[in-house]
């Protein structure tokens, strides 16, 4: 579940900061990248050396890597790269500074980079805790979006017992894996997409194509994946990697291929989605060997493909949904709905090649979402994986929707 998750853990001043370590070791078990940022005061209780070899990454302790180098730690970068920011213990001034965007050091200028979600976990002696001051923080750090786990009650270092223990590492490993644990009406449903380009042969050597990438596709594909579906990606002749090790995968080249691929898993779908751009033509005849440059013109003789889309929508059962990609340069709306009845889609993701950083090879793209109950859905240029999600949560409306005939 915490495969390849990003996990960016602050460790601050505080006797807690011992628990930090075990928490870490447990992450890198779980097959998670973790990076730790300490503070100068956390330095007191934990060691830079422990956390790098625990978390098989170099400690973050300072803005400079090597200062006599200038070589400098990008805090917006490391504030872009995590899944999911946890300062694990948050102490009573680090979280005064949370809240009143102090900067100071390298834990505080990453947080105020984070685009993730940011959890808290404090430690402090129980008349710190309860403060009105720090109280306050908690309060007022929770409206700006930030997630203050409850602390646990105990014998404090203190001497004291009462409210203020750091949750245990493993309490707060729980509730990581119960953050990323999959939600949604897609899980467990069985998800076909179709994805990259199809080659047909000319020769041994040549064939005809087209530039799509397959990026659109695959972002598809581990977005279900993220959401608990049981993917299945049909995918024409690529250079990108599959990474999410849940998606069953079958590499294909001809339109031929493809469909033959699609329609043996296509019944036990629930959802199919068409992104390929496959080729509607092929050669008549394939020559077994290379061609051999003759005459100033050949003539090719091009028949027509199986249009996969459509012979698949022909077998579309009631507790089935199908959704197409139309990728166009003209009457973008008015040919995509053609194709949304012609096919029976469910829904249609229109993309344009007029837009500026949509289409093929971008990791970008700009569209557009049509359903056949009329919802239109226009989004802003994106990258192609904030889309894929879009797409999920749109799927997600379709099949609730049809929640009568979809089990």
């Amino acid at each position: 579940m915490l495969r390849g998750k990003k996990i960016l853990l602050g460790i601050t001043g505080s006797i807690a900061a011992y628990k930090a370590t075990i928490l870490v070791r447990e992450l890198i078990k779980s097959e998670a990248e973790v990076k730790v940022i300490l503070t100068p005061a956390s330095l007191d209780f934990v060691t830079p050396v422990t956390l790098s070899t625990l978390s098989k990454q170099p400690a973050i302790t300072d803005f400079y890597i090597e200062k006599a180098s200038g070589e400098w730690v990008n805090h917006v970068e490391l504030g872009l790269w995590a899944d999911l920011m946890l300062i694990a213990p948050a102490s009573a001034n680090t979280l005064a500074k949370m809240n009143q965007g102090v900067s100071d050091n390298i834990l505080l200028t990453t947080y105020l980079s984070a685009r993730c979600p940011v959890w808290v976990a404090p430690a402090m002696d129980l008349d710190m805790y309860t403060n009105k001051a720090t109280v306050q923080n908690f309060f007022e750090l929770e409206e700006k979006g930030v997630r203050v786990l409850d602390s646990a009650e105990g014998e404090l270092a203190s001497g004291f017992v009462g409210k203020g223990r750091m949750q245990e590492p493993e309490e707060l490993f729980d509730e990581i894996q119960s953050f990323f644990e999959p939600k949604g009406i897609v899980k467990g449903k069985n998800v076909l997409i179709t994805a990259g380009p199809t080659q047909e042969n000319i020769d041994p050597v040549r064939y005809i194509g087209n530039r799509s990438s397959g990026k659109m596709g695959i972002a598809l594909a581990n977005a279900f994946s993220a959401k608990g579906a049981n993917v299945t990606l049909v995918l024409g002749p690529t250079s990108e990697q599959v990474t999410d090790i849940g998606i069953q995968v079958h590499k294909v080249t001809s339109a031929a291929e493809m469909m033959e691929v699609s329609k043996q898993n296509y019944s036990n779908s629930t959802v199919s989605i068409f992104a390929a751009a496959v080729a509607d033509y092929r050669p008549k005849q394939v020559f077994d060997q290379k061609l051999k440059k003759s005459d100033d013109e050949l003539e090719l003789i091009l028949v027509k493909n199986q249009d996969i889309a459509k012979e698949l929508g022909k077998l579309k059962g009631v507790n089935q949904i199908n959704i197409g990609f139309a990728l166009e340069t003209n009457n973008g709306v008015e040919n995509a709905n053609l194709k949304l009845e012609s096919k029976n889609f469910d829904a249609i993701v229109l993309n344009s090649l007029e837009d500026a950083g949509a289409g093929f090879g971008h990791d970008t793209n700009k569209v557009s979402i049509l359903s056949a109950n009329n919802k239109i859905l226009n989004l802003e240029l994106m990258s192609k994986v904030e889309v894929a999600e879009k797409i999920v949560n749109f799927t997600e409306d379709l099949l609730n929707e049809k929640a009568d005939f979809i089990s």
